[in-house]
C-alpha cells in the first residue's frame, strides 16, 4: 500500500478565482518544475478537492488545493543508536545541533557512526518513515544548528532560500588573535587549492565569497567572533579568517603562520609565541567553530524561525581558558606585529 507524507494544502482565496491549478502549484505554493513532474506521477499527488484532476483545471474560489508525496526511506544508511541533541521538530523538519566530531552523511569509506546513522535510527524507533536531507552541511569538526527536511518540498523550499541569501547563518568562532577593525566584511574570492585540492584558498579566480563579523570578547592573545554567512563556500570561515591572519583556534588544515617559522610579512615568530599558539590548539583539539544560530521561513507555515545551539563544552573550556588574562587590544596587536 502506499504511504504518503502529511498533506501540504491550500485553500483559493477570492481573489484568484479562475486561476489555472498550475499557476496555484507555481506562483502559490511554490512547487518547483521537479517537484511538480513527480507530484503528477503520483497516484494522489495532486488533488482538488479531493478528486484528482489535471493541472489544467481552474479552481474556484474556497477550493481546497492538496499536494501528497510518498514516504521514503534511507536505505542505504544503517540505523545507529547515536545520540544527538534535537532543538526542534515537526511533521516537515528536524533541527538538531550536530555534535563536533561527527560526520554529517555517510561518504567513502565512512559508512558508520554518522549523523545520518544516529537520525534514521531515531526515525524508525518511532515508526516513522523519512529519508534523510540536510538542507545544508558542517563540517566534521564543527559543532551546531543543522536542519534536515522531511521531505522534498521541504527541502526545496528552504535551498531556495539559501540560494537567495535569505537563510540567516550566525558562528561563533575562538579565534587566534583580534581582528582589525573588530567589526567588518571579509570579501575574498574562494577556490581549491591547485597543490592540495582538499583544501581552499583566496584567490582573485575564486567564486565570489562574503563572510560579515564581528568581535564578541577580547582575550589577552585572541577572541571571539560571531560570523555571518553571505556566501556559502566550503571552508569559508576557516579560509577568510586564515586570510587576515586571524585562524581559528585548534584548526589542523589552516593553521596559524606560526608553525611554518613565520608571520607573512613579519620576523621569523618566537619560541614562547609558538608554544603558546600550540597550547590553545591542543587544548580544543579540533577547529573552535560553533554554528550558534539559524533563521529561515518555515516551509510550510511560512513564518520565520530561528533556531539555536549553546557553546559545546570544549568551546566553554577553551573560552574559560582564554579568560585567565586581558589586555588592550592595542597592546596585542603591537605583539602580534613583533
Amino acid at each position: 500500500m502506499t504511504t504518503y507524507y502529511p498533506p501540504i494544502t491550500y485553500t483559493v482565496p477570492a481573489e484568484e478565482d479562475g486561476m489555472l491549478l498550475k499557476t496555484i502549484l507555481q506562483k502559490r505554493m511554490d512547487v518547483s518544475r521537479k517537484l511538480l513532474s513527480r507530484l503528477k506521477l503520483t497516484e494522489r499527488g495532486i488533488t482538488l478537492n479531493g478528486e484528482r484532476v489535471y493541472i489544467s483545471v481552474h479552481v474556484r474560489a474556497g477550493d481546497l488545493v492538496e499536494i501528497r508525496m510518498e514516504t521514503e526511506t534511507s536505505e542505504d544508511i544503517l540505523p545507529q543508536p547515536i545520540p544527538f541533541p534535537i532543538l526542534y521538530e515537526d511533521e516537515h523538519l528536524l533541527v538538531v545541533s550536530k555534535p563536533a566530531g561527527m560526520i554529517v552523511h555517510p561518504t567513502h569509506g565512512h559508512y558508520t557512526d554518522t549523523l545520518a546513522n544516529g537520525v534514521v535510527h531515531y526515525w524508525a524507533q518511532k515508526n516513522e518513515r523519512y529519508r534523510f536531507r540536510p538542507v545544508h552541511r558542517l563540517d566534521q569538526e564543527t559543532s551546531g544548528v543543522l536542519a534536515i527536511a522531511k521531505n522534498p518540498y521541504s527541502h526545496q523550499h528552504i535551498s531556495e532560500q539559501m540560494l537567495a541569501g535569505t537563510v540567516d547563518k550566525r558562528y561563533i568562532a575562538l579565534v587566534h588573535g583580534i581582528p582589525e577593525p573588530e567589526k567588518g566584511d571579509i570579501d575574498g574570492p574562494i577556490d581549491r587549492d591547485p597543490g592540495e585540492p582538499h583544501r581552499r584558498i583566496v584567490t582573485p579566480d575564486g567564486y565570489p565569497s562574503l563572510t560579515r563579523y564581528e568581535v564578541k570578547d577580547r582575550y589577552a592573545y585572541a577572541s571571539k567572533v560571531e560570523l555571518k554567512l553571505l556566501t556559502g563556500r566550503t571552508h569559508q570561515i576557516r579560509v577568510h579568517m586564515t586570510s587576515i591572519g586571524k585562524p581559528l583556534i585548534g584548526d589542523r588544515m589552516y593553521r596559524h603562520p606560526v608553525y611554518e617559522g613565520a608571520d607573512p610579512g613579519a620576523a621569523p615568530a618566537g619560541a614562547a609565541e609558538l608554544t603558546r599558539v600550540a597550547e590553545l590548539d591542543a587544548a580544543i583539539g579540533r577547529q573552535a567553530l560553533h554554528a550558534a544560530r539559524l533563521s529561515f521561513t518555515h516551509p510550510i507555515f511560512r513564518r520565520e524561525m530561528t533556531f539555536e545551539a549553546p557553546l559545546p563544552p570544549d568551546m566553554l573550556e577553551l573560552e574559560a581558558i582564554l579568560r585567565t588574562g586581558t589586555r588592550d587590544v592595542a597592546d596585542i596587536n603591537e605583539t602580534d606585529m613583533k
